[in-house]
This record gives structure tokens, C-alpha cells and sequence, in this order.
């Protein structure tokens, strides 16, 4: 993470040798201070979504993007080869059919998404998963789809969602935390060739993409997002309620008290999503008139 301060960690009365076993920590936490920088990814869209976010110069996003294209292209490369990508014709044309009415929406939070690299996978999987890689790498996972029975509308829903964490870029702001706590780039950028830099950065994707989970604001700013992106490109925004209903009642309410998960519970989340729904109505009415 990107610390604030330092100096608190200095007392006035430190003894001599008490400061010189504090010189490692203080030069550390100055690098790490020093490769941290204030940006904001996304324009606020009709949610308002303004929070400024900090990031680490030691994980751009031109890199990230790079590492995502080398992890994405692995992940889709074994599922090739065990036969589970886009086994279903039909199922592959819907989600890419959707994926091409909400991508041309990305430019009301940032512009320069528009013309990414986009590409729209389905893997075979009874895993209840999507997800989307920096740079617009998505893959859902037939299970999620077959197990809630989505409509298009809820597809959109999920796909919102997860797009919106590649435009808000949570993939960096993780790494960044990542990258910081051991400056584990900066040392593989010195002391690696290029192509070991590549597959770290791969790694990191994988392990921010679909190893970690993602932060409640994470999660709740995606949420939002989500729900703008689907109503401009005519989805009914209160479809995304639909999806956590169903996946409250699919788990029987078991999911983890909230204050345990790094996840909004089902119950906060369907009743931000419902205030948020009817934030952006008018956009999907607007939309479905166009």
C-alpha cells in the first residue's frame, strides 16, 4: 500500500540506537512513498464516482496491460487445450453479442478504453466466475451462466461489473500494494531480462485478476459502474439486483458475516445496487428509445 507518513514512526526520544535500526525501515518506506503517486483512472460517469486512487510507479499500466496480455493468452491457451473454450457455439455468440453492446459505452469513464484490445471468451467450467483482465481480456465460465440461468440482462449485469474493474484499473491499485510491500518489481526489473519481467507480470495479473479478492470498495465501485455501463447499452440496471438474489439463493444464504469478507454481503450489495439501479433509469430509458 502507499503510506502517508513516515515520520510518526520516529519518537523524540529515541535513543541512538534505536534510530539506527529504524534507518532500513525509513529508507524503505521512503522508496515505496517516492513510487506512489495520486491518479484518477475514470471520469466520474452520471454516478459520480470521484474517489482519487494511489498507485506505484513501480507497476505501470502499460506493463500491467502486457503482463495481462501474456497471463490472458495462458489461461485461454489451456483451456484450449483441454477443450473447454467455447465448447458452446451458441453460448459464445450471446455473451460476445453483449459484450459488443457495452464495450462502445466504456468511453463515458475513460475514452482510451474504446479502442483496447478487447476480446470476449466463454471456458467450460461449473466454476460461478467471470472476470476481466487489464486491457479488456474477458472470460466467463459456462457455470455461472447455466447454475443462476441468466438472462441477458443479468449476463450484462456481471459483465458490467467485471469490466469496470479493467477500467478502473483495481488490477493496479492491488499490484501496487503488492509491489510495495517487497518492491518486488523493481528488483526483478534490475536484476531479470525482459522476459522474466514479462511472465512476473503475467503472474501478478493472474494473482490480482483471479487469485485475490477484490476490496469491498473495490467491489462496491464496480457495482455502480457496472450498472451505468448496462443501462446505456439497454439493459435494465435492476437486472444486477436479479443476479444477487439469485446467488444469495443459490448459496442459501450462507455467505460469511461481512465484517469477515473482503465482499459487501449479499444484503448491502443488493441494497446499493437498488439505489443505484434507479439512479441511472434514465439512461436506460434513453437508451432502449435510441
Amino acid at each position: 500500500m502507499c503510506f502517508e507518513d513516515s515520520n510518526q514512526q520516529v519518537r523524540k526520544e529515541s535513543t541512538p540506537m534505536q534510530l539506527r535500526s529504524l534507518v532500513p525501515l525509513v529508507i524503505v518506506t521512503s522508496s515505496i512513498l517516492s513510487a506512489c503517486v495520486s491518479v484518477q483512472t475514470t471520469q466520474p460517469g452520471a454516478i459520480g464516482l470521484d474517489r482519487t486512487q494511489r498507485m506505484s510507479t513501480l507497476v505501470s499500466a502499460d506493463e500491467l496491460n502486457q503482463g495481462a496480455v501474456t497471463a490472458y493468452a495462458q489461461v485461454i491457451g489451456e483451456a484450449n487445450k483441454e477443450g473447454t473454450l467455447n465448447t458452446n457455439a451458441a453460448m459464445t455468440k450471446r455473451v460476445k453479442a453483449i459484450a459488443n453492446r457495452i464495450i462502445p459505452t466504456v468511453g463515458v469513464f475513460r475514452e482510451d478504453a474504446k479502442s483496447w484490445d478487447w476480446q470476449v471468451n466463454v471456458i467450460n467450467s461449473d466454476q460461478l466466475n467471470a472476470w476481466a483482465m487489464p486491457g479488456g481480456k474477458i472470460a466467463f465460465y459456462s457455470g455461472i451462466i447455466e447454475k443462476l440461468q441468466l438472462t441477458d440482462a443479468e449476463i450484462a449485469a456481471i459483465m458490467g461489473h467485471e469490466i469496470s474493474h479493467a477500467l478502473r484499473e483495481h488490477s493496479r491499485e492491488r499490484a501496487s500494494e503488492e509491489a510495495n510491500k517487497s518492491l518486488v518489481l523493481g528488483i526483478l526489473s534490475q536484476a531479470t531480462g525482459a522476459g522474466a519481467t514479462t511472465q512476473a507480470l503475467a503472474d501478478l495479473v493472474y494473482k490480482t485478476t483471479l487469485g485475490l479478492p477484490n476490496s469491498r470498495l473495490h467491489e462496491t465501485e464496480s457495482d455502480r459502474m457496472g450498472v451505468e455501463l448496462m443501462a446505456r447499452a439497454g439493459y435494465d440496471p435492476r437486472a444486477a439486483i436479479a443476479v444477487w438474489e439469485k446467488m444469495a439463493k443459490l448459496t442459501g444464504g450462507s455467505s460469511s458475516p461481512e465484517f469477515l469478507s473482503t465482499h459487501p454481503s449479499n444484503d448491502t450489495r443488493i441494497k446499493d445496487l437498488t439505489n443505484y439501479a434507479a439512479k441511472v433509469m434514465p439512461l436506460y430509458e434513453a437508451a432502449k428509445k435510441s
